[in-house]
């Protein structure tokens, strides 16, 4: 078939490239729902091209996909280093880099298609190797369906975080009307109704056109099933065997596991297989080979899969993943039982947790007839991929499966370890009397026993859950227990996580010994090579630093822990640092920059809950001050997130927040409310900041009976009356708004007119208006309304991505053609629209985009 309509598409592929090959490497996002011609494009232009080799990956449409398969395929192109790291138990930073050094060789087109079934490891190397691109001459071409990337899928978050000034994007429309009548003239057929029917999707259009019948088919599947039933027995035999095979069907599989001659291959062809110049035959699209693999019967599939189990079995090297994959389809327990643990193995030592995790759950089916323990071994393994996927009930569940092996078989130790186990899952979805349950009760299985590496990551555990609540002398006297217990093995892992307890619990109650331990555990994890140790070291560092607001300090250790993030590709922790960026930017008042970095944590494929929630609670609090729309929506969020017993970390900020709220809308009986029930735990603990915060609410609310001891200034010196030198200490902090506030709140004339001043270039309108509101009730004359430097500097005080749609929609477009550009959902979208026009005082987006044509207009 000519591929109508894509001239326009085979003409920007060859300038970027030109571009790739010439100056510097880019990626190319291709898009288009499935059947649109994605494949045909890129084969034809890989034919059309003479200025790069080609390297060509495919993602797998297996049950469960195999880890970097795309990658595997290259490697197979290239041979050499690539494929010999591919094939050593390196870790997944070597093979990156192995393959970014393969890119770097030679002028490249690369091809990774069906990205929208990547694995995990799949999809963080096109996270590696886009931020990387810029290094090689290569062109990265990335085909998806976009029909079937929703907003929560993984792709969608991955490529929403590609640098923006190499990748570019290319969406594939249907055929028009015209062409499609012209495809049906070329074929001698009449095409009424065929535009309207197929839409215009090539695929279809192919083969209602090929089908030959009286009538148009309904569907793909109608078509398709059309053709085949012109096939000879020998040739549907041949057929159905290769359909059950996703992707190609190599030729050795072939003469072992069917009995077929050329005919029945010519046969094949006719109906729309290809075959490929290394003999190996593949159905030409997804679609056409799961039509025909839906007509099997239950039992003829099964024999199939165990025909071509058998022969792959006789081969060296397959994939445990695809040997797993037709055990499944053959319903053969026993080879299940062998490979999918061997392929969950493989898949999580590349960082491929969510298909670990299925390859775990395959086995499970079939493992009544195991022994307990190795029930229990492949449960808890289970639940540890299910935890790192944040899939939290799926990881309970198996873990208390698990903990039920253990008890019935008297196997203390690991019952012990299973109860720490489900300790820490309680803890993450917000169950705290569950989590303290099964601490103490982990402990005292534990204690029963010599002491054990199992014991001493119980008081890790034991620690981590007082300090969330606080109590400082429970986390300090635990994660010295661990300490004691961790020297005495020789366990580094577990002296590191202790040593990271012990030193946050003494900062939090204001005790500097507590940067000597984190210091401690960054020179050990650094010595040792424990790279997600040296990234927690840097994010304890961090987040104490903005806590105790020593922001210089702070600034050094985000800057350290996100490069080390990113140079050891350790994408899971980078958005917990990134979270206490975002929160320091915003004490500082460069709210936009806040805002920005709120986004890329909310963003990330790999934020979990405990940093979720701060990222929220930063996105609220910036909401509040700048009076954006939708203040209470993350606070639900965070509270639902935080569980129905929220430990007092998280239940302190986010009341403090809350509270806020209801001040700024002159609600001064919400902001008591908001933060009474939580102060009265909190005042029972150790932690000069918080305790601080919410006493100095109480005190401007008049709410607050007793003045508290061991807190710290400001709040202090403002609850003792000398509010001056608390404004004194917020600006020499460097915090803006808090000198502002108490500025406004206790100042005269002068001191108002300064604060209004700095309110209006922070761009906090509540304040400011609840400012002039108090001003104007004084009798203050002359109040200036004020133009915000914020506006003056960043056109309106947008930030990046709110200009960027700003400026989608003054091209015309539509909410959800500005989603499917920036790769967010239609959700988010709205949101931004919604924060636009609160900034520009406007209702509409047509009144957004005629203020700011006017404001780009004046001289």
């Amino acid at each position: 078939m000519d591929l109508l309509e894509r001239e326009s598409c085979f003409a920007d592929l060859a300038k970027w490239l030109d571009s790739a090959t010439q100056q510097a490497g880019c990626v190319v996002l291709l898009s288009g729902e499935a059947g649109i011609g994605k494949t045909v494009l890129l084969r034809e232009f890989a034919k059309r091209q003479n200025q790069a080799r080609v390297l060509w990956g495919a993602c797998d449409a297996l049950f469960t996909p195999r880890p970097l398969a795309p990658l595997h395929d290259v490697a197979l192109q290239t041979e050499g280093a690539l494929l010999a790291a591919f094939n050593s138990p390196a870790n997944p930073s070597v093979v990156f880099a192995s393959a970014l050094a393969e890119l770097g060789r030679e002028r490249t087109l690369l091809v990774f298609e069906d990205m929208h079934w990547a694995d995990e490891a799949t999809l963080d190397l096109l996270t590696f190797l886009g931020r990387r691109m810029d290094r090689t001459r290569t062109l990265l071409v990335a085909s998806y369906r976009d029909d079937e990337v929703g907003e929560r899928h993984p792709l969608r978050l991955v490529i929403g975080g590609l640098p923006r000034v190499a990748t570019f994007r290319m969406s594939l429309a249907p055929l028009s009307e015209a062409s499609v009548a012209w495809l049906a003239r070329q074929a001698g057929r009449p095409s009424k109704d065929l535009h309207s029917i197929t839409g215009g999707n090539p695929l279809f259009v192919t083969e209602v056109l090929a089908a030959a019948v009286d009538t148009v088919p309904a569907t793909v599947r109608d078509a398709v099933l059309a053709r085949a039933a012109r096939l000879s027995t020998v040739a549907r035999a041949l057929a159905e065997l290769i359909c059950i095979i996703p992707g190609r069907t190599e030729s050795w599989l072939l003469e072992h596991g069917a009995k077929s001659d050329e005919a029945a291959i010519e046969g094949c062809l006719s109906i729309g297989l290809l075959r490929h110049d290394d003999g190996s035959i593949g159905f030409r699209h997804e679609l056409v080979r799961r039509a025909l693999e839906d007509t099997l019967a239950p039992r003829r599939r099964q024999q199939l899969h165990a025909r071509v189990l058998e022969t792959l079995e006789t081969r060296p090297d397959i994939p445990a993943a695809r040997l797993a994959h037709h055990a499944d389809g053959a319903r053969n327990g026993t080879q299940v039982l062998r490979y999918a643990p061997l392929a969950a193995a493989q898949a999580a030592a590349v960082g491929a947790h969510r298909e670990a995790a299925a390859h775990y759950q395959a086995a499970l089916r079939y493992a009544d007839a195991l022994p307990a323990n190795e029930r229990a071994q492949l449960l808890e393994r289970l639940s540890y991929e299910c935890y790192l996927t944040s899939d939290n009930e799926r990881a309970l569940d198996a873990q208390r499966a698990a903990l039920d092996i253990w008890r019935a078989q008297g196997e203390r130790l690991k019952e012990g370890n299973a109860l720490r186990s489900l300790s820490r899952l309680n803890w993450f979805v917000g169950n705290t009397a569950q989590a303290d349950k099964y601490s103490d009760d982990a402990i005292a299985a534990l204690e029963s026993l010599p002491s054990s590496p199992e014991l001493a990551l119980a008081y890790v555990s034991r620690a981590d859950l007082a300090m969330e609540a606080h109590q400082a002398e429970t986390t300090i006297e635990s994660a010295q227990r661990a300490i004691a217990l961790a020297e005495l093995w020789g366990n580094k892992e577990v002296l590191c996580d202790a040593l990271a307890s012990l030193g946050t619990m003494r900062l939090i109650i204001g005790d500097t010994q507590g940067w000597v331990d984190l210091n401690r555990l960054l020179q050990l994890a650094l010595a040792q090579g424990l790279q997600k140790q040296v990234a927690s070291a840097y994010a304890n560092l961090a987040a104490m630093a903005v806590s105790r607001r020593q922001y210089e300090q702070a600034s050094g250790y985000l800057q350290a822990g996100l490069a080390y993030c990113e140079d050891h590709d350790l994408e899971f922790l980078a958005p917990y640092i990134l979270a206490y960026r975002a929160r320091m930017r915003f004490e500082q008042g460069d709210w936009n920059a806040a805002s920005e970095d709120v986004e890329a944590v909310l963003r990330h494929p790999r934020t979990a809950v405990i940093t979720r929630i701060p990222a929220l609670r930063t996105l609220a609090h910036l909401r509040v001050r700048r009076g954006d729309p939708d203040t209470s929506g993350p606070i639900q969020e965070a509270r639902a997130l935080a569980g129905p017993e929220p430990v007092l970390q998280r239940a302190g900020m986010l009341a403090l927040v809350c509270a806020e709220a209801a001040w700024l809308a002159g609600d001064r009986e919400g902001t008591i409310r908001e933060v009474l029930s939580v102060y009265e735990v909190a005042r029972q603990t150790r932690d000069p900041r918080m305790n601080g915060e919410l006493a100095a609410w109480l005190f401007r609310t008049g709410a607050l009976r007793l003045q508290p001891g061991d807190i710290s200034e400001p709040y202090s010196l403002e609850i003792a009356g000398d509010w001056q030198a608390a404004a004194d200490a917020w600006r020499m902090l460097g915090c803006p708004y808090e000198h502002a506030s108490l500025l406004s709140m206790y100042g005269r004339e002068d001191d108002q007119r300064q604060a209004l001043a700095i309110f209006e270039q922070l761009g906090a309108a509540p304040a400011a208006r609840a400012l002039r509101r108090q001003m104007r009730e004084r009798g203050i004359r002359r109040i200036p309304r004020g133009v915000r430097t914020s506006t003056r500097r960043n056109g309106f005080g947008l930030t990046r991505r709110e200009a960027e749609i700003l400026s989608l929609l003054s091209e015309g477009l539509r909410t959800s053609l500005i989603a499917t550009r920036l790769c967010v959902s239609p959700k988010t979208v709205e949101h931004h629209v919604s924060a636009i026009l609160a900034k520009l005082g406007v209702s509409s987006r047509a009144e957004a985009v005629a203020l700011t044509r006017n404001h780009a207009e004046r001289p």
